[in-house]
C-alpha cells in the first residue's frame, strides 16, 4: 500500500518544509490493528504493537539522505534500515507501520505492509527501510 499522509498533518508538515516550524526527531512504531492508513486517521488510530520485547524506534532528523530525481523522476528521502527482533510468545500479526513527530505528536504518514507479518519465535525480524518519496499529479 502507498504511504498516507493525513490530512490533520499537511499544515504541520508544510510548516516543517518551509521553516516556519523545526521539526523533532520522528518516532517509528509499528501497528497491529488491521486498517488501512486513511486520510482522516490520527496517532490514535493505530494500536502500537506492545509484546515480544517490541519498542518504537527514534529516527533523529538528520539521518534522513534525500537524493534528487533526475531526468523528471521526483525526489526520495530515506533512513537507515531498522530492524526488529522478537523474542518468544504468543504470535502477533503485523499490518504496517507509522511515523509520529516528537514535537508534536502528530502522526505524520503510515503505511501498511501489502501483507500483515506474523511474529511469534525468538529472532523473527521485521525490517523495514523508513522512505518517503515525492509525487507528480
Amino acid at each position: 500500500m502507498a504511504l498516507v499522509i493525513p490530512t490533520a498533518s499537511e499544515k504541520t508538515l508544510l510548516d516543517f518544509t518551509l521553516g516556519v516550524t523545526v521539526p523533532g526527531n520522528q518516532i517509528l512504531r509499528l501497528f497491529v490493528n488491521n486498517i488501512s492508513p486513511a486520510d482522516a486517521h490520527t496517532a490514535a488510530s493505530y494500536t502500537e504493537m506492545s509484546t515480544l520485547g517490541y519498542a518504537s524506534k527514534t529516527l533523529t532528523k538528520t539521518s534522513w539522505v534525500t537524493v534528487a530525481g533526475a531526468d523528471g523522476a521526483v525526489a526520495t528521502s530515506t533512513y537507515a534500515t531498522q530492524t526488529w527482533t522478537f523474542t518468544a510468545g504468543t504470535p502477533v500479526t503485523v499490518y504496517g507501520y507509522y511515523i509520529t513527530d516528537t514535537t508534536t505528536g502528530l502522526l505524520l504518514w503510515a503505511e501498511a505492509f501489502a501483507s500483515g507479518k506474523v511474529v511469534q519465535y525468538t529472532g523473527d525480524q521485521i525490517i523495514i527501510v523508513p522512505t518517503i518519496t515525492g509525487s507528480r499529479s
